[in-house]
C-alpha cells in the first residue's frame, strides 16, 4: 500500500512539474554510456592530451564524441560553441561528424600557462556539454614518437619538395581559392617510416582492432594470419590494421582523410579517404589527390588527417598521425 501511495505522489509531482513547464521537459545531456541515437543526441568535447610541438611549445590536443549515428551538425562559434576564457575562438571545428573524432585541433599555450584552465562548451540539439582542461601531467603525450614501439607519424608535404609536417596541425598549411559549384583540387604528398614490432605488440594490435570493430569501425583492414580481412562490407568482426611489419607489403599503411572543419556551406569530396601503400619504404613519397566542391561562398577550413597503421586515434594511444589545415576562399 505504501509503494502504491509513493507512486501516486511521484506521478502527481511529475504532472505538477509538467504543468509548470507548459507540458515540456527540460533538456538534459545523456549519460555517456546510454545507447546512441540516430539524431537528437549530444556532442561531448574530448581532451586527447598535451605535449610539445615541433617548436618546443606546448599544445593541447582535443577532439569530440558526437553521439549521433548519422546526424552531422554545424555549430557556429558563439554561445553554443565556445572556449573560455579569452574565446570563443580557439580554432575548434564548427562542423561535427558523427561518432568519435580524434585529435581534431590543437591549442598552443604560452610557456607561462602553468595551471591555468580552459573550458570548451558545446550545445548540440539543445543539450549542453563541456570539458575543462589544462596541462594535467597524466595527460602528457609525445605526439611524434610512441615511447613503447618507436612509431612516428607520417610525414606530409603540400609540395613534393616543400616543407615537411608531422604531428598536430599548426596554423594554416596552404591557402587555395575556388568558385561555388566548381571542384577545387586538394593534393598532398606523404611518406612514413616502418616500425619494428614484437609478437606481443602484434597480438595487442589484433585485440585493439577487434575492439574498434565492436565500436563500428568498418573502413580499415586487418591482417591476421597473413589474410586481409575487415573493411567496408566485410562480415569479419576484426577490423583495423596491424603494425607495418606484421602486414604484407601490398596492404595500405597510410590513409589520408579529407574533412570539413569550418565553413558556411556543404563540402563534397570526390574521394574523402585515400589509402596509400608505401611497401614499407621510407623513401617512397606518395601523392594523394581529391577534389572538394563547395555549395556556398565564404571562407572554409579543410582538415587533412593522415593516419598510419596505428589507425584513428593511434589505437587509443594518441600517437601517431599528422593533421594539417587548409583554407579555401570560395567566391
Amino acid at each position: 500500500m505504501t509503494r502504491v501511495r509513493s507512486l501516486v505522489i511521484v506521478a502527481a509531482l511529475t504532472a505538477s512539474a509538467m504543468a509548470t513547464l507548459g507540458g515540456a521537459q527540460l533538456p538534459r545531456a545523456p549519460l555517456v554510456l546510454e545507447p546512441l541515437g540516430s539524431r537528437g543526441e549530444a556532442i561531448y568535447p574530448a581532451l586527447e592530451g598535451w605535449g610539445p610541438d615541433n617548436n618546443g611549445d606546448n599544445v593541447i590536443l582535443l577532439g569530440y564524441y558526437n553521439r549521433n549515428k548519422t546526424q552531422e551538425l554545424d555549430i557556429p562559434l558563439g554561445p553554443d560553441n565556445r572556449i573560455e576564457p579569452g574565446g570563443p575562438d580557439y580554432g575548434q571545428p564548427t562542423h561535427f561528424y558523427a561518432g568519435r573524432q580524434h585529435g581534431i585541433f590543437a591549442i598552443k599555450v604560452p610557456k607561462d600557462f602553468g595551471t591555468q584552465k580552459l573550458t570548451w562548451t558545446l550545445t548540440a540539439n539543445g543539450q549542453p556539454t563541456s570539458i575543462t582542461f589544462w596541462l594535467n601531467p597524466p595527460y602528457w603525450v609525445n605526439f611524434f614518437k610512441h615511447p613503447a614501439n618507436g612509431n612516428e607519424p607520417p610525414v606530409i608535404r603540400f609540395q613534393r619538395e616543400g616543407p615537411a609536417m608531422t604531428g598536430p596541425a599548426s596554423g594554416i598549411a596552404q591557402t587555395l581559392t575556388g568558385v561555388v559549384g566548381k571542384p577545387v583540387t586538394l593534393t598532398l604528398w606523404a611518406s612514413d617510416v616502418p616500425t619494428q614490432v614484437t609478437e606481443g605488440e602484434e597480438a595487442l594490435a589484433v585485440r585493439n582492432r577487434a575492439s574498434n570493430a565492436a565500436r563500428g569501425n568498418q573502413d580499415a583492414v586487418a591482417i591476421i594470419n597473413g589474410q586481409v580481412i575487415g573493411g567496408a562490407g566485410s562480415s569479419s568482426t576484426a577490423t583495423g590494421a596491424l603494425p607495418r611489419d606484421a602486414r604484407p607489403t601490398n596492404a595500405p599503411d597510410i590513409t589520408v582523410n579529407w574533412r570539413k572543419h569550418r565553413g558556411p556551406g556543404e563540402v563534397t569530396f570526390a574521394q574523402p579517404r585515400t589509402p596509400l601503400i608505401t611497401k614499407r619504404d621510407p623513401k617512397l613519397v606518395l601523392e594523394a589527390t581529391t577534389t572538394a566542391t563547395f555549395s556556398a561562398p565564404g571562407e572554409y577550413i579543410i582538415r587533412a588527417q593522415v593516419n598510419d597503421t596505428s589507425g584513428d586515434g593511434g589505437g587509443g594511444e594518441q600517437c601517431c598521425w599528422t593533421t594539417a589545415l587548409l583554407r579555401v576562399d570560395v567566391k
